[in-house]
């Protein structure tokens, strides 16, 4: 695995030390910052490398989409995941994306999901990190790999995978068939999917490779009005 160094920049110094933990926990360098200068001075400094900023959008007097402005102007520029209830509007959620934001991360979620949450940002060549924004999810969920027939919870949803809490990890790229039920629905979602990540402490990233069309139009919506409640 290689080390990722993460900067968590928030004005809440115990949730930047949640995630700063969750991080530790994986061998990554995490490191927590709790005004705007202490960010500059981490950017600015050549001999830091840094992967990945996770931001609070309220953390200093220049705030919002003007943050990751004043912070995009410098060399190295790192991918930025933004903390979501510090957006406040979907003007601001459309100028961010705008801006090259890269996702968001809810900063409400259990610490277990923490990781499985980051893991398409720290390992962009294990999983698309392209691929859409995910929603946290705890649902039963079924899958098959091989002969091996398990059940489990979800970790978080997309509309090109999902992550599972698993006491059972296969290797990178097994093929598996899974199961699920959408809340507030009766259909029954099955994909075929890869492994694209596994953790013994949190679980296994599976990536979507074939998905019936109408069950990928449920899942589709359910995310797209998760998403628009999220911004309302």
């Amino acid at each position: 695995m290689t080390v990722k160094t993460v900067v968590i920049a928030a004005r809440e110094i115990a949730l930047a030390e949640r995630f700063a933990d969750a991080l530790a926990s994986a061998e990554h360098r995490a490191i927590v910052v709790t005004k705007y200068e202490a960010l500059v001075e981490q950017l600015v400094d050549t001999s830091n490398r840094i992967d990945l900023v996770i931001l609070d959008l309220q953390l200093g007097t220049c705030r919002g989409p003007s943050l990751v402005q004043s912070i995009k102007r410098f060399e190295h520029f790192p991918p930025v995941l933004i903390f979501s209830s510090s957006v406040t509007s979907n003007n601001e959620a459309r100028q961010l994306a705008d801006l090259g934001v890269v996702g968001y991360v809810n900063e409400q979620c259990p610490a277990q999901q923490i990781l499985p949450m980051l893991a398409p940002h720290l390992s962009p060549d294990s999983f698309n990190r392209r691929s859409s924004p995910r929603v946290s999810l705890d649902i039963p969920v079924s899958y098959a790999v091989g002969d091996s027939l398990s059940t489990a919870t979800t970790l978080n949803l997309s509309k090109g995978g999902i992550a599972i809490r698993a006491m059972t990890s296969f290797e990178l790229s097994s093929k598996a068939r899974i199961r699920l039920r959408l809340p507030g629905t009766k259909r029954e979602i099955e994909a075929d999917a890869r492994v694209v990540w596994t953790d013994q402490r949190v679980g296994m990233g599976l990536q979507f490779e074939r998905v019936d069309a109408a069950d990928q139009v449920a899942i589709d919506g359910f995310l797209d009005r998760q998403f628009d409640s999220a911004t309302a």
